[in-house]
């Protein structure tokens, strides 16, 4: 039963870091490439460290495992939201595509 967990989560794992892949190569500019890799960071590789949780349990492998999700799922948003943030004030433009900038109508507001 363990190992099916594990397995599953393993697979799924596998999948979301897949398709992050996919989206850093079809998505058409920097802030869209930054949510899939985003995305593939934080579910995928979350995904086979907490599979290897599941294997090793509460031995020293499985709890740095646990120690690692904690840790990207803390860090991982807040540098790409620093990284889309650090771009879009250098003055890297959107996609043609995209509809809206709320980012740069609340700067010409002074919001933020």
């Amino acid at each position: 039963m363990i190992e099916i967990l594990m397995l599953a989560f393993i697979v799924i794992g596998i999948t979301f870091d897949l398709f992050g892949c996919i989206g850093l190569i079809r998505m058409p500019d920097i802030y869209n490439r930054l949510q899939a890799a985003t995305k593939c960071v934080t579910l995928g590789t979350c995904g086979i460290l907490f599979a290897v949780f599941v294997k090793f349990g509460f031995s020293a492998a499985g709890v740095k495992a646990l120690l690692c999700v904690v840790f990207l799922l803390l860090t991982a948003p807040v540098s790409a939201h620093a990284l889309a943030r650090a771009t879009h004030r250098s003055g890297v433009g959107l996609c043609k595509g995209s509809v809206c900038d709320k980012y740069a109508e609340d700067r010409s507001k002074n919001i933020i």
